[in-house]
């Protein structure tokens, strides 16, 4: 009798599965195409992006290579076309070469190409504030305080591995101009970072021992 019930059990499952199925089927068809899209679209935007990527290594570094051999305004304008690309990787480098080699001349126009980094590019957090700190850095001895302090506000805010670096920076604004007590506020924000670079809380120790009167 047991053995009855559960061959009953079991072809009333089945027959409850089947008839899913059968209820269901244009529903499962449709779930199964779009898994089958998905993931075609999935793969198939992997390879164009790495294609791309591929691409754009290519045209940075034919950029460089022919540096020497080429007119400059041609190598300019493939590394802004690079930048302007948004990639992670190649854009920043890009950008680094211009301003090593003091390629361009207009300081909106690099102010311009930093902020297409900041702004556009999906870096990773302490690459960003990199690329910020170096902004600040560029415009340093032109800007007034605010404008200096705005740029960076974004790393002094935050626990970045480049705080210190950036409240050295503004330390040694002041300290250039002679505003001593502004410097030396700066100067100590850096002495009880956690994670300040050893670098610059050297500096900094010296600084305010030699130059500030502590």
């Amino acid at each position: 009798m047991d053995e009855e019930i559960t061959i009953i059990d079991s072809n009333t499952r089945n027959e409850k599965i089947r008839n899913f199925f059968i209820n269901n089927k244009k529903s499962l068809i449709a779930s199964v195409l779009i898994v089958i899209v998905l993931l075609t679209s999935y793969f198939s935007f992997n390879a164009i992006k790495e294609k791309n990527k591929i691409k754009l290594a290519n045209k940075f570094n034919l950029a460089i290579a022919e540096f020497e051999t080429v007119k400059k305004a041609e190598t300019i304008e493939k590394l802004i076309n690079v930048i302007e690309e948004k990639d992670v990787t190649y854009s920043p480098l890009a950008l680094y070469y211009l301003l090593d080699n003091n390629l361009i001349k207009n300081r909106a126009e690099i102010n311009n190409l930093f902020d297409v980094l900041i702004n556009e590019t999906n870096l990773e957090r302490e690459i960003k504030n990199l690329i910020i700190y170096k902004k600040a850095l560029y415009n340093s001895e032109l800007i007034n305080e605010n404008e200096l302090i705005k740029i960076l506000n974004p790393i002094i805010n935050s626990d970045s591995i480049w705080k210190s670096h950036a409240l050295y920076l503004v330390a040694e604004y002041f300290y250039a101009k002679n505003e001593k007590q502004k410097a030396k506020e700066f100067f100590k924000k850096i002495l009880i970072l956690p994670n300040a670079n050893n670098e610059i809380v050297g500096e900094t120790t010296k600084r305010i021992s030699r130059d500030l009167g502590e």
